[in-house]
Formats: structure tokens, sequence, C-alpha cells
């Protein structure tokens, strides 16, 4: 028998914190089966501090990461996951902010009740074959499938084993029942969107690009960041990319990115690898954040991952993921650390739509959306579908969005900083591939709480309603009035954009949990901004946003 932590003193502790007034005034308390932390202020932080600390003790919640903040000195994010007889408990998590060792916040959900026999009656290699033969190819040999206490929406627990596959063009995880070998359920994961030479990036303008000396011609590889930083070319061999993706295949240096006399000739490389370069700079210069884990975890690029010329022949799955799309594959690669893969766009003489699609490394807000989907992989880990998986979203335009009002001049132009996402590269701009900040029912998306998508379409709406969160972002920086709501906002102004950027970003990365809701990335937020400004004006401006959009 395994030992087990004593079911009366976490159930007990957990229904005590279930009757603590741990939100905010007004806040709606959930279900009791899932119980909401988001303690932020005197005697509910001394409670809910006293209880994560006897679930810790009583091996109910474990630490996954303990990460120096990058803006505020002298503060620290613990990230502690929610157990049961030692397993996991899949979207059971704290986040808890402390100050020189004494808490300043606590965010998070718990659940209470769970009492399933934590022993499986089928093996981990009877699991992985049921993963297998459902995706259509092997498990990544870097990744194992792992057991894990699924909360079910219809009630009760499941003992499933846990993993991710790439195969197919599609990265899903997977929970296999432990005793049956059912699939409990399944979702997709991809989340899309030392010397220099110089090149032409997508849209003509000439840049600098960090280089190394490889055989005779220069490779895309950096040698000028701290960062293992490299950008490869897959010459549209998209069945390799596959391969590589699902850690079948190394890459060598002959594949990366490369040109004979550094004068690069490859938009779509030069971008790709330009762009990649950028973003690092901006999460270390204004975030003070290295690379996508906080300690310089290598950054790896794939450009050409199809043939614009074999476009006429190709499948509509390949279409919609090399083509037109770009994406972070959390768990890919030979290391099983992540890469990224941007689409090619389409021939010059296609449109998708009426829209002309060019390669997808031509913007810098998409190159840096789809690395901030690996910085908060690597931090708060949020979901992928889903509310969380809107809020991942959210994240990624809202950081993209910053990046690139960090490097450009403002304007409505190519190459200009705007509240538009993916507007280098899609002309003219189009639902579906482009979404607004300022104003999200221009493409059809979601800018109120109150018209919340909740079909299953989009992994449950990530996109759509991602511009929820964003569109209080843009409020909070630019003020308006929200078109739903008529609520109108006093904004900071834009020479503090980079200062709401940094709310954002240590409530997005540091304070929420994974499986995170509308209200707790307010009050994270919210949290944040006290944090970075204690005279409260930058606070102020958030919560009026939030209220704008619907979330209280």
């Amino acid at each position: 028998m395994l030992p087990m932590p004593s079911r009366r003193l976490v159930s007990a502790t957990l229904c005590a914190l279930a009757l603590l007034t741990l939100w905010p005034s007004g806040a709606v308390a959930q279900a009791p089966r899932r119980i909401t932390l988001a303690a932020t202020s005197g005697l509910a932080i001394r409670q809910a501090d006293s209880i994560v600390d006897r679930l810790a003790r009583a091996g109910a919640l474990r630490m996954r990461r303990v990460q120096a903040d990058t803006l505020l000195p002298d503060r620290t994010h613990q990230r502690m996951v929610q157990h049961y007889a030692g397993l996991p408990v899949h979207g059971g998590e704290i986040a808890r902010q402390l100050d020189r060792g004494l808490t300043v916040s606590v965010f998070g959900q718990l659940f209470d009740d769970i009492d399933i026999y934590p022993l499986p009656t089928l093996s981990q290699d009877a699991a992985r074959q049921v993963m297998e033969a459902a995706v259509g190819g092997p498990l990544n040999p870097a990744t194992a499938p792992i057991l894990t206490v699924l909360p079910l929406e219809e009630g009760g627990y499941a003992l499933v084993y846990d993993a991710t596959l790439y195969a197919g063009g599609e990265s899903m995880r997977y929970f296999v029942d432990a005793h049956d070998g059912s699939i409990v359920d399944q979702y997709s994961v991809i989340l899309t969107q030392g010397m220099a030479g110089t090149g032409l990036g997508v849209n003509g303008d000439l840049k600098k690009i960090a280089v190394t000396p490889l055989g005779g011609q220069f490779v895309a590889d950096d040698s000028l960041r701290p960062v293992p930083l490299a950008t490869y070319d897959m010459a549209g061999e998209t069945d390799r990319v596959g391969q590589v993706l699902n850690g079948g295949v190394m890459l060598s240096p002959s594949d990366l990115a490369a040109d004979p006399d550094n004068v690069w000739v490859d938009p779509a490389s030069v971008d790709g690898h330009v762009h990649s370069g950028w973003t690092y700079d901006y999460f270390f210069r204004a975030l003070g954040f290295q690379a996508v884990d906080g300690n310089n975890l290598r950054i790896i690029s794939l450009v050409h991952p199809a043939n614009r010329d074999d476009f006429p022949s190709a499948t509509s799955r390949d279409i919609f993921l090399f083509y037109l799309n770009a994406f972070y594959c959390p768990g890919c690669g030979p290391d099983g650390k992540g890469i990224l893969v941007y689409g090619e766009g389409l021939p010059e003489d296609r449109d998708f739509l009426g829209s002309r699609v060019d390669y997808f490394t031509g913007a810098l807000d998409v190159v840096a959306h789809e690395i901030t989907h690996a910085v908060t992989f690597f931090t708060s880990r949020l979901g992928t579908r889903d509310v969380p998986g809107a809020l991942n979203e959210a994240f990624s335009d809202v950081m993209g969005t910053a990046a690139e009002f960090f490097f450009q001049p403002p304007g409505s132009g190519v190459l200009q900083a705007d509240y538009l996402v993916g507007e280098d590269i899609i002309t003219p701009p189009l639902a579906g591939l482009n979404r607004s900040l300022e104003d999200p029912a221009r493409f059809g998306d979601r800018d109120h709480l109150s018209k919340l998508f909740t079909g299953f379409a989009d992994n449950g709406g990530v996109h759509t309603n991602s511009t929820i969160a964003s569109h209080a972002f843009y409020l909070a920086v630019e003020g308006g009035t929200n078109r739903t709501s008529g609520i109108t906002v006093n904004g900071v102004g834009r020479p503090r954009l980079q200062e709401v950027a940094e709310a954002f970003f240590r409530g997005f990365a540091f304070l929420l949990p994974s499986n995170a809701t509308f209200a707790l990335a307010r009050a994270a937020t919210l949290q944040s901004a006290q944090d970075l400004d204690p005279t409260g004006e930058l606070r102020n401006a958030l919560a009026n946003a939030w209220r704008a959009v619907g979330v209280q």
C-alpha cells in the first residue's frame, strides 16, 4: 500500500480554506469541489499561508518551481502542485509571491474530496501503446506517460496516464484511464501563431543577423547572445519536420539556415532569426527574463516547413499548419524542450479569402507571440483550451504587441507598432488570422465576458476569447470605451505601455496558476500592478479596464 497523506487532514484543511474570505469584496465563491485562492492582503494572506504550509507538510502540495522576480528585487515566486497519494493532480496549483520571505499574494485552485485508489492496473507501456495508436505515431523518446489524478468535468476523479505526442501534423495531450485503457480526455497543445551578417527581411527592410562561420559558409546560429539561439531551414520537407518535432530525427548543423557570403537573401530565415533575437532582447532588457525559461534555455526555430511550390497539392491539414500558421510545440524536439515553427505563407499568385499571406517570420509580433507561448509553458503553464487557453493566447498577444512598441515606431504602416497582430504579413488583415487588441469585434472576436464563446471549436475559443483580456491591456494603456459595456476607461497613456506590459508579465508568468480563470487573471495583474506602482495609478487603470470588459 502506498504511503498516503491523511485524507481527513487534507479534506479538513481544504474545507477550512473554502470558508475563508479570500476573494476581493464582491467576488463569487466557487463550488466546494474546486477551491479558488486569491489572497492579496491582511487576514486572507495569513490564513491562506497557514493552509498552504499545512498542505505542503502533509505532502498534498509539492514545489514545482521557485523563480526570482525579474522586475522587483527581493521578490520570489513559488509554484506548488497539488498531489494525492504522491501523484500530481491535474490543474491543482498554487502560486505564492514572497517578499524577503513574507507572503505578498497567493493565487491558485485546489480540488477537494479526492478519493480514488492510487495504484494502476494498466502498465505504463500499455498506456503508451494506447496513445500511440490514437495519434498514429510514436511517443517522443524524451518523455513518458505520467500517472496523474484527473478531475472530471462531470464530477469525480480518474486515475490516468498523462502524456503529449506529436504525429500527423498535430500535438495532442492524452489522458488514458489507468485501469481500462480508455482515453478519458484529449486536446491539442499546438500553440498558434558573435558575428553579424546582413539580409533583407520579408518586408524588404535591411537587418543585421547574428551568425556563426561554419564549413566555409555562415549559419543562423547566434554567437552574440548568451542563449543558444538557432534557426533551421527545413527546405520544405514537411514529413521531416514531423519527425523532428516528435524527436525521431536529430537536427544537425547542415540543417541550419545558411548563406555563402553573409549577405543573406532568404527573407524567411533572416526575419526568423533576427526576430527571435529581438524577442530574447525584449524579455531580457525590458523584463529581466532570460530566454524562455528565465535561465537561457535554447531557442530553436524552424522555417520553410513546407514548400510554396507544393501548395496546390498540399492537404488541408498541412495548409493550416505549415502554410497559414505559426506555432510553438511544447515538449517537441529530440530533447523534449519545445520547438517553434513558422509557416511558409502562400505563393505570390495565391491568396486566402482575398488576403496575401507572406512568411510568418516577417511579423515581429507573431514571432514574439510564439516565443511567449514558450515562456508561459516554462512559468505558469496555462492550459491550451477553454479559458486558460484564452488567457495563454492573450498573454502572447500582449507580449507580442509590447515587443513591437519596444523596437518599432508607432504607426499604422508596415514595420510600425500598433495593436493589430500579424498585420505585417497578412494584407489586408483578415478575420481568423489577425486579431485587434483595440477593437476585437473588427474580426469577430470577443470584447466582453458576457460574450464568451463556449463551444468546442478552436479548443474552446482560445483565440476569439483571448481578446477579452488583451482588450483590457489596450484600454489600460490607451483608454477608450468598450463597445459592449459602454464603460469608458482613462488609460495611463502610451508612454507607460511597458509598465502595463510589466504588470501583465508578472501576473501571467509568476502569479497565475495553470488553470486560471478571467477573475484570477484580473486579481493577479492588479496585484502585480500594485507591486510595481505603489501609488495605485497603474492598478486603478487596470481595474477599470477589467471592469469594462466584464471581469470583476
